[in-house]
Order: structure tokens, then sequence, then C-alpha cells
């Protein structure tokens, strides 16, 4: 692109600070607008929070974008994606295009429905978990009796990165699956569910840059998903991440993206709608090797807000050449280094919690970031405003420096009620 980036960013999580912060550092950009935004990147110099627009009002979103020079879209957060803002700014009433980062509509079905996505990797030799799909109650209530194995049960659409239950026994099966299809736990989302074996092993999650033909990674990394010291407790949206982990060495990331990534992009492209974006693909590494959990079409969180400040190479160049299919000419740099990401929630979450609770922040120690989820920041005051407040990133030559310096970025975040893992790394640090 010739002239400065202009860019309309959708989200308000720590996702959406991080994708900032590293955007603000390219000399390609020149304004971002991110609606509806947070408390940290309302801070941020050359950003601009646009409140007043709903992340869902697509017309209100072309119409900004046009009166204020917008020349690129990036949608953040899973929903929109699914909804289509792509294709709509690709394609609108208004008449004027946006270039975008981010998939279409039919490729970004890989999230919006666990359902096409497992039959999308049944028919690509894709490995994953054996799974069987149900949108009749008493068909899966039956199914569920019948197998002897543990069961992973996942509403098929968007449930905000909590659909997914593992129950410890039949009993809690057969709970889950009447939460889930006959309360509507989930909403619409429980419409259809997915019944897969459960899978031993560690969690894996990897990130890459993909213009629909050619894919570049970034490190491997690991989240920690329930809310409890020890992986206790029920699932949130991602309590803390790090990266490099070390149960993915070169050779096992390379073997990944020669049976599972590529083949991913191939067969999208194959049928008809390549993938143009961030593709997070989520793994557990078992002892017959690695097998898929999902994909999700769009940057990780709280993955991203350990590894943005890993990337070398200008965030905004990468973005560039995926939307224009020339990432294979793009060099993807990465440090040498580790990070470390501790998210602080608000007391009482996954449950409900207290929002507007007055924060203070100190200044951090160097190499530790602070990025924002869920604050915001009027007349000079920041208050809490979501589940997932805010997390500690550092960087460091090692794991072990990384981990230690993001706890002591969380020792300078205040606030009435503040939650946060204190085993971040933990297993990787044990091995």
């Amino acid at each position: 692109m010739s002239s400065k980036l202009r860019i309309l960013l959708v989200g308000n999580g720590g996702r959406e600070h991080a994708i900032t912060w590293k955007l603000t550092q390219s000399p390609l950009v020149s304004h971002i607008f991110v609606v509806p935004g947070n408390g940290g990147t309302a801070q941020l110099a050359n950003v601009t929070n646009i409140p007043h627009i709903k992340q869902e009002d697509f017309p209100a979103l072309v119409s900004f974008a046009h009166e204020n020079a917008v020349n690129f879209l990036i949608p953040g957060p899973e929903a929109p994606l699914v909804a289509g803002i792509t294709d709509y700014f690709a394609n609108n009433e208004q008449g004027k295009a946006v270039r975008c980062f981010g998939p279409s509509r039919s490729a970004a079905r890989m999230e919006g429905s666990k359902t096409f996505s497992k039959d999308f990797m049944k028919r690509w030799g894709i490995p994953t978990a054996a799974y069987e799909n149900f949108s009749d109650y008493e068909k899966a209530r039956e199914y569920l009796d019948s197998v002897s194995h543990s069961v992973v049960i996942k509403a098929s659409g968007l449930a905000a990165g909590k659909g997914v239950i593992l129950p410890q026994t039949k009993e809690e099966a057969q709970a889950a699956l009447r939460e889930i299809m006959l309360d509507k736990e989930f909403g619409d989302a429980g419409d259809e569910v997915v019944i897969e074996e459960f899978l031993e092993g560690d969690e894996l999650s990897i990130l890459s840059f993909s213009d629909g033909m050619t894919i570049k990674s970034l490190l491997p990394a690991q989240d920690h998903k329930r809310i409890g010291d020890g992986d206790t407790g029920p699932n949130t949206g991602g309590m803390g991440t790090y990266a490099p982990t070390r149960i993915a060495p070169r050779e096992v990331v390379e073997k990944i993206e020669r049976e599972v990534l590529q083949p991913t992009i191939d067969g999208m492209k194959e049928e008809g709608y390549p993938f143009t974006g961030v593709l997070f693909t989520g793994l557990m590494m078992t002892s017959k090797g690695p097998k898929v959990l999902e994909y999700n079409v769009r940057f990780g969180d709280p993955e991203t807000q350990s590894l943005l400040p890993l990337m070398e190479t200008d965030l905004a160049e990468v973005m560039v050449a995926c939307t224009e299919g020339k990432l294979s000419g793009t060099e993807v740099k990465i440090s040498k280094k580790s990070a470390a990401t501790v998210v602080v929630a608000a007391g009482g979450y996954p449950g409900s919690y207290a929002k507007g609770t007055v924060m203070k922040l100190d200044a951090v120690p160097e190499d530790v970031v602070l990025f924002h989820a869920g604050t915001s920041f009027a007349e000079e005051t920041l208050k809490t405003s979501g589940g997932r407040v805010i997390a500690s990133t550092a960087t460091a030559e090692t794991l072990e420096e990384a981990v230690k310096k993001a706890y002591a970025g969380v020792e300078c975040i205040h606030f009435d009620g503040m939650q946060f893992r204190k085993d971040i790394a933990g297993r990787a640090l044990k091995k």
C-alpha cells in the first residue's frame, strides 16, 4: 500500500490492546481508531477510542470508515468475523471497499461452527479426536450412554470461549448435555453439540499468519484456561500464557506445519474459501502425536499478549502482505527471548463480578507491559469494566526470568477483589 494506514480495529479486549500497541510502533501506520477500545488503548499515542459505535453495527462502522478516511480494517474478536464483517466492508451499499485483515464469513465457519470444522478435518485427514455431531437431544443422550471412553462436550456455536465442558462422570456428562441443549446455557450456540473423545496430553496454541496460500507461524504458546492454580475450577477465557513452550521443539512444530497447518490452508483454498488473517490452531500433544482441538479465526487472547512482544517484524507490514497475497516474500522475524503473561481478573469471575471498581497502576519494571482488557478510562480515572481486567506481560532471556518479571508487573496493579493464578508456566518450569 502506498498511502499510510488509517486503521479501524474492532474490539475491546487485551488482544486488541496488544495489537494496537504493536501497530503504533510501525512507521506504516498514521492513526488507529478502536471500536469501542478500552482504558489501555485510550492512552496510546495516535489512537482514538470510538465507544459510541457497536461492534455489530456494520453500516455505522462503514460510514465511520468513509468519514475518517480509514483504509484498513482489523476485526479483533470472533463474533464480527463469523457475522461477515469483512464481506460487508469489501462489498457494501456505500460503494467503497475497505481492505480487511481477516477471513470471509465462509472461512470464519472454522470457528463459528465446531461441527463444520470437525467435518472439515475429517475430509482433509487432519488429526483430531474421534467425534459425533448431534442436533437431537435424545440421540445425543443415547450416544453418551453407549460410550465407555471419557468425553468432551462442546456447544457447536460461539460461546465466548466457555462452551466446552469436561465432565468427570457419566452423570456430569448427561447434566452438561441437558444444560447446553435443553436449558440453553449458551443460547443458540448449543442448538448443536459435538461430543468427542477426551484427549490426554499438554495443550498448545499456534497462531499463524496466512494470505490464503502461504502460512507463517509465531512461536507455540500455552494457555491456562481454568480459573484456579493447578488447573482447578471452571474454564475461563484464559488466565495467562507463556511462549515458547518446551513441549514443542522445532521438529515438532515443523511436523504440525506439514500435517496440520498447511493442509488446513490448502483445504480451505481448495473448497473455495481461502483464509486471510491469523489462524489460531489449538492442539493436544498426545502420545500418538499432535491432534487438533479447535480452530479460531483470529488472534488468541491471551496468547497475543505474549506473542506480539516477541515479534521483531513490523506487524503492519505482515498484515498488509497477507491482504496482498505476498506473505511468501515477507519475513516474520521472532525474538529468541521468552514471554509470560499473567491475567488479573475481577473477584467472582468467571461467575458474576463487580464493574466500575477504581484501579491504580504503578510504573512497571523494564520489559513489562500492562495490556488492558476489561477497563475504562474517563476523566483521568481508570476503572474495571469486565471479568478479565488487565494482564502483565514480560519478556526476558529465559522463561524463568519472564515469569518472575510478569509477577513483578502484577504487583503494580491495584484494585479491590483482584484475583490471578500464581502458577503460570508452572508445569513447564517443573519439567
